[in-house]
């Protein structure tokens, strides 16, 4: 086993998430700024979704195919740093409908294809996953701070320069890191089709899709939501880094979570708190606290459920199913489940109004939940 490129992996997830955090809070402001409707601003906000659900899996298939992870992950990184610079070049629907989803496909190829490497470094120790992913976290909560105050203090046009800088962040980051040896598994004499059919398998699937639905009108509206109800860009920016915050803990304790508690309690827990906080949310916006505390629970609803969800894909997709396992998952519920969330939420936000918006993405997670508790079953 080769020694693991601590840095190289961690400064990849830094400027992969910074762009995430950039992103995220702050490019439906500047649709919005440039005279898009909310329907239109779901729409586009959702291409980062829709590219997500085929992209990943013809990549991982690539990956897996060719054995060469990390030259897709740095020819992905240059194109789409290329393809993202078409946003200063247009603003018609159609100019940044067809730019936001070439710069997708090609960035959504990375994630799973670092997170199959990363994994793949680690071996049985496992549990140390979360003190190198959390370096995304770090650099989220630079981008998401750094951003809105950028914002408060210039225009908002600010914000493509911004993302800008950390998409070179993450190909600079992407040719530091060597390619990892790729390890033989029992579990590869079956396929991935026969994998994915288990019933606990789909119900694991199923699950993380109807979670990744419910972070829909979040990921799409939040920042909106919040800055129409008085709060400034910069205190949206600190409420994001808040939430991010918490989920650093929760990368760093995972190690001693996972000693005491099983994959499926875990996750069970990730999915209560997520129904309480969609509806702190969507009922709570005028009182500043509970939005304060909707948001350390993202501690739970990303930090706990994503390193346990990295654990349960690693416990069923192993050797050279990894990196297809790894682009299942994202493919399954950030592509088809943030996709549909999305565009529900651009759908719905101005007809039922966000209160109703939340509290149906809250009904979602109940649903995931139930599938937990019926059918998922993973040993520690």
């Amino acid at each position: 086993m080769h020694p693991i490129p601590y840095w190289s992996l961690s400064g990849f997830y830094f400027f992969h998430f910074a762009f995430i955090g950039a992103f995220a809070p702050y490019w439906s402001l500047y649709l919005k700024s440039i005279s898009f409707s909310a329907f239109q601003i779901g729409v586009l906000m959702s291409l980062l979704h829709v590219t997500r659900v085929f992209a990943p899996t013809a990549w991982g298939w690539l990956a897996d195919h060719t054995g060469k992870r990390l030259l897709i992950v740095q020819l992905a990184a240059i194109t789409g740093l290329i393809s993202y610079c078409g946003v200063f070049f247009g603003e018609s629907f159609a100019w940044m409908a067809a730019t936001m989803a070439l710069m997708s496909f090609f960035w959504s190829a990375s994630l799973p294809l670092i997170e199959a490497t990363t994994l793949s470094y680690l071996g049985e120790s496992t549990a140390r996953y979360g003190r190198i992913r959390a370096w995304g976290s770090l650099g989220f909560i630079f981008a998401v701070i750094a951003v809105g105050y950028l914002l408060d203090a210039t225009d908002i046009t600010a914000l493509l320069w911004a993302v800008l800088g950390f998409k070179l962040g993450i190909v600079i980051c992407s040719r530091q890191i060597p390619e990892a040896e790729i390890m033989l598994h029992p579990a590869e004499g079956l396929s991935v089709r026969q994998i994915f059919k288990r019933p606990e398998v789909l119900a694991f699937f199923a699950a993380c899709f109807l979670m990744a639905l419910a972070h829909g009108p979040y990921y799409t509206f939040y920042s909106i939501y919040l800055v129409e109800h008085g709060y400034s860009k910069s205190i949206v920016g600190w409420l994001w880094a808040t939430g991010v915050i918490c989920e650093i803990g929760v990368f760093f304790l995972m190690p001693q979570l996972m000693h005491r508690f099983c994959l499926k309690q875990i996750m069970a827990f990730s999915f209560i708190c997520a129904i309480a906080r969609f509806l702190m949310i969507g009922w709570g916006v005028e009182w500043p606290a509970m939005i304060l505390l909707a948001q350390i629970l993202h501690a739970a609803t990303y930090g706990a459920h994503h390193a346990a969800a990295m654990m349960v894909v690693h416990h069923f997709f192993r050797g050279r199913h990894q990196a297809k396992g790894q682009a299942l998952y994202t493919s399954l519920t950030f592509g088809l489940g943030g996709a549909f969330g999305g565009i529900f939420s651009g759908y719905i936000w101005e007809g039922l109004g966000p209160a109703l918006t939340f509290t149906i993405s809250a009904v979602a997670v109940l649903l995931g939940l139930g599938l937990v508790m019926w059918k998922m079953n993973v040993d520690r």
